[in-house]
């Protein structure tokens, strides 16, 4: 087994520092301090100050310059590009990280390190296009927070969440969805997205309107291919534009609603759309968006890998849950 060695101390280099005053030598000095005398002489010839002194401070920062070597992405190239390519194609760091231990069969590189990265790139550099590379496209950490009123008496038939079958709680029964509408910035822009919350799927559809009777029928429509066993429910916020979801009741899929501001009970569509907003920012004009383009987007997402399915994606799991509930019936998936 090898020495192991220790570098110095801050206090043994102050000592490094005084002791030759007291007319020490240096085999002296390394004996006070318990060290080889060749530590003391190779210190004091590699860290001495400009003037030909010595310094503790100065010697101390030289040491540890010595010792950095920069991030591991900045020194392996190999890496960098892997990790670089997989958050332009809309990775998160955790996604990435995750992915490579699965794919290479060990840690390749944690999901702070990526964003340490990221962030020193912005902060060297200040430029702010680094911040694509990360899910949420934020140039500092943080979250903010938003207000909402109180709609609920406003849609008939409204059930609260709280009645959903405790089956639905740990995403482990498919057919549990969530639908929410993904606003723009244009007036009348928007994306009605529905999220199976035990894969993760996402489902989406560009309605015409925001009023609640296209958007009830175009929820029908949505859902009308699965069988019974995968539309089970769907969740809610207090939005107006929902107020048509007793449409979904002629297909036998009850309907829950949130508590009163408290979008977060619904939160896997809500994380689905934060993680669109890098492709499909507020301010981006639907218009002139075309189909091909939208469908590769909602791809995409689908064949992300996700940590909270261990780094497969929700199109492999999905299906996989059609296939196991296939081998038990003989239903299809979508119409001839």
């Amino acid at each position: 087994m090898g020495t192991h060695y220790q570098q110095l101390s801050i206090v043994e280099r102050c000592e490094i520092a005084r002791l030759p005053t007291a007319g020490l030598s240096k085999r002296e000095i390394a004996a006070a301090l318990d060290r080889a005398t060749s530590t003391i002489s190779r210190e004091l010839n590699r860290n001495a100050s400009a003037n030909g002194g010595y310094q503790p401070e100065y010697a101390q920062q030289q040491a540890q310059a010595r010792c950095w070597r920069g991030a591991r992405l900045e020194r392996d190239a190999a890496l960098r590009d892997a990790v670089l390519s997989r958050l332009r194609a809309g990775w998160s760091p955790v996604q990435v990280s995750g992915r490579l231990a699965l794919d290479y069969g060990r840690r390749g590189i944690s999901p702070e390190s990526i964003y340490r990265f990221i962030y020193a790139q912005l902060a060297r550099t200040k430029d702010y296009s680094w911040r694509l590379y990360l899910p949420r496209g934020k140039s500092k950490r943080g979250w903010r927070g938003r207000r909402g009123g109180n709609t609920i008496v406003r849609i008939p038939g409204w059930t609260p969440l709280s009645q959903r079958r405790p089956e639905a709680d740990d995403r482990r029964i498919p057919g549990h969805w969530e639908a929410d509408l993904m606003r723009f910035g244009n007036h009348g822009q928007a994306l009605l997205l529905l999220h199976e919350r035990h894969s993760r799927l996402l489902l989406a559809w560009r309605p015409q309107s925001k009023a609640a009777e296209p958007i009830g029928a175009a929820l029908a429509r949505m859902l009308s291919p699965f069988p019974a066993e995968l539309r089970r429910s769907v969740t809610f916020d207090n939005g107006t534009e929902f107020a048509r979801h007793y449409r979904l009741h002629s297909q036998g899929i009850p309907t829950y609603f949130c508590e009163v501001k408290s979008p977060w009970q619904k939160g896997g569509v809500e994380n689905a759309i934060g993680r669109l907003r890098r492709f499909l920012p507020r301010r981006a004009n639907l218009k002139q968006i075309k189909a091909a383009q939208l469908t590769a987007t909602i791809q995409a997402y689908n064949n992300t890998p996700r940590q909270c399915l261990n780094y497969r994606t929700p199109t492999e799991v999905f299906a996989a849950a059609a296939l196991h509930l296939k081998c038990e019936s003989t239903f299809r998936l979508s119409p001839e």
